[in-house]
Formats: structure tokens, C-alpha cells, sequence
């Protein structure tokens, strides 16, 4: 109880600062005047800061529990969306009609990443033998990544000048003036990966224990790692279509969450994931729109440059602990506990 009051204590604190914060400032005790006011700052409030709120903490939460999925269907805290081909493919998807000159309706972005997400998905799993081996998808993944990101740099190198800024600034991650169509464009796909978050977390946590013990339990692993997959691509794909690939957060939210709740399974850690991962975001856009105004940086950057190091770190806590509570898995529907990294 003492950790939800905590996390939600934080999560009201960083809502308030990134709406109060900024030009015009408004007073936290003016806010609710200001939200159903007439003026401009009812303007600036419900049309730029409470839109770019509800999407870093959508965005974040998406980001987070992506994450979780990827590091427990692999068995590895390093497997991210970064890693893995996902992240580099949606991008690509999203990037290549900028530079082609081709127009594309808003609505289509998402599919485009989405089209781009499973192809570097796709192309990891086919590359390491469709998840036989959760070290060679992450290996191939590492490589996979690089190969698209070698083609973002072919097209970066073909475009002219005004759509390399737009691409620099999409790769890197940006909220900037996104608005409440953003927003509701993350819905259809929130409402398709919510349910399914929900009724693979059981699997989750038995592919936690290893292929054999998974086998030995009646999982079909490789199914099960693509079925991960697939749903982790769900939850990224939309994201990068509309802020661009937001770096390390997948990584930084699940080392969170293990720290808030050790030893927890698959299905208790994912909602603390989604919310570590909504408040990083939503805590990293702040200096990314304050830290060099009236410039704004983009919220990639920021999360990268801080978030990789906390994770470092709380790996490195986690290594030091003693092997019950650092290194060990309960998985509450079976009753199994079992050393970490298998």
C-alpha cells in the first residue's frame, strides 16, 4: 500500500509540474480556473500541455510494459525494443515516406510502423531460428538493429535539408506539438493490447523458468516467444509512429518495477512497469521542453542520457543483493521459484 501511494504521489506531483511549468506559469492552485477558462491559458493548458501529459504517460506505460514482455519472454533485462530490431524497423517504416517525398495521411502512419516493426521482428526471429535460442534473438536482434539503422543513414544521407531536421528530430523522440489527435490515435491499439497483456502474463512468467521447464508445464515456447513478440510490437509500433522511437525506456521501467517489487511475478510487475515507464517519460519531457528554452530537445535524448545510467545501476543493486531476493523468480500460478538467468 505504501509503494501505490508513493507511485501515485509521484505520478499527481510530475502531472502538476508538467502542467503548471512553462509560458504562461500557472500557480497550482489556479489550475482548475485555468482548465475551464476561456483565456489563453485555458488555451496553452488544453491544447498543448494536457494533450503532451496524456501522451508521455500513454507513451511511457506502452514503453514500460513492452519492455517487461521482451525481457521475460527472453529471460534477459537487456532485451529492449532497441535491441531486437522493433524500434529500428518502425522508425524505418515511418522515416522512408519523409524522405520519398510520399504523402501519407496521419491515420496510416501507425501501420507503415507497424509494417516496419514486424519486419525487423519478423527478420530477428527468422535470423535466430524463430526463438530457439533467447541469446541468438537477442544477438540477432543487436545485429538486425544496426542493418536498419544502416539504412535510415542511407536515406538520411538522400534527403534534403528540411526533412533531415524532421527525421533527426523524429528519431530521437519528440512530443512537441502533439495535440489530441495523437492521443486518440493510441486507443484502438491500447484497447487490442491491454486484454492481451493480461492473458500472456501467466506464459510470461513460465518462459521465465526456462525452455525445458516451460516445455515440461505444456507451453509451446517458440510460439509463446513469437506471441511475445507480436504483442510487444502492438505496443511499440504506435508509439514510435507518433513520438518517434523514445529511447531505453523498455530498458529503465522493468529494472524499476524489480526494484519496487522483487521477486514479483510476471503478471504483478506489468502494471508497476507501465507506470514506471509513463512517469519516466512524462519526467524527462519536463527538461525537454524547459532545459534550453524556447528551444525544446527531444524527449529521446533525455531519457537515454538518464535513463541508461539509473539502469546500470539498478542492475548493478540488484547483482549485489543476496541470491534469494536478487536472483530469484516466484511464479505465483505454479508455485515455482527458481534461480534468475537460466
Amino acid at each position: 500500500m505504501r509503494q501505490l501511494v508513493g507511485a501515485l504521489a509521484l505520478l499527481v506531483a510530475a502531472a502538476g509540474v508538467a502542467l503548471c511549468v512553462g509560458t504562461p506559469h500557472v500557480a497550482p492552485h489556479r489550475l482548475p480556473a485555468a482548465l475551464t477558462g476561456d483565456g489563453l491559458e485555458a488555451v496553452v493548458l488544453t491544447e498543448l500541455r494536457l494533450p503532451r501529459m496524456v501522451l508521455a504517460l500513454a507513451a511511457g506505460a506502452c514503453l514500460g510494459a513492452a519492455g517487461l514482455v521482451l525481457q521475460q519472454a527472453l529471460r534477459n533485462p537487456l532485451a529492449v525494443p532497441e535491441l531486437i530490431g522493433v524500434s529500428s524497423g518502425a522508425a524505418l517504416g515511418v522515416a522512408a515516406p519523409l524522405v520519398l517525398a510520399l504523402s501519407v495521411p496521419a491515420a496510416v502512419q501507425p501501420l507503415l510502423a507497424l509494417g516496419g516493426a514486424v519486419f525487423g521482428g519478423v527478420l530477428t526471429l527468422v535470423a535466430a531460428g524463430f526463438g530457439r535460442s533467447p541469446s541468438a534473438v537477442l544477438l540477432t536482434g543487436a545485429a538486425v538493429s544496426a542493418a536498419l539503422q544502416a539504412g535510415l543513414l542511407v536515406l538520411m544521407v538522400l534527403a534534403d535539408q528540411l526533412d533531415l531536421q524532421l527525421i533527426y528530430r523524429y528519431l530521437l523522440g519528440s512530443l512537441s506539438a502533439r495535440t489530441w489527435d495523437d492521443v486518440v490515435g493510441l486507443g484502438p491499439w491500447l484497447l487490442v493490447a491491454v486484454p492481451a497483456l493480461v492473458l500472456c502474463a501467466p506464459v510470461l512468467g513460465v518462459l521465465r523458468l526456462g525452455d525445458d521447464d516451460a516445455r515440461a508445464l505444456g507451453v509451446r515456447v517458440r510460439w509463446a516467444r513469437f506471441g511475445a513478440l507480436a504483442l510487444a510490437i502492438v505496443l511499440i509500433a504506435p508509439v514510435v509512429a507518433v513520438c518517434g522511437p523514445v529511447a531505453w525506456v523498455g530498458f529503465l521501467a522493468p529494472q524499476l518495477a524489480r526494484r519496487i517489487r522483487p521477486g514479483a511475478d510476471a503478471l504483478s510487475l506489468l502494471p508497476w512497469s507501465a507506470v514506471c515507464g509513463a512517469l519516466v517519460v512524462l519526467c524527462a519531457d519536463q527538461p525537454a521542453r524547459l532545459a534550453l528554452a524556447p528551444v525544446e530537445t527531444p524527449v529521446g535524448a533525455w531519457t537515454a542520457l538518464l535513463g541508461v545510467p539509473a539502469g546500470v545501476a539498478l542492475m548493478r543493486i540488484r547483482r549485489k543483493q543476496p541470491p534469494d531476493k536478487a536472483s530469484r523468480v516466484h511464479d505465483g500460478s505454479h508455485g515455482l521459484v527458481v534461480g534468475g538467468e537460466r
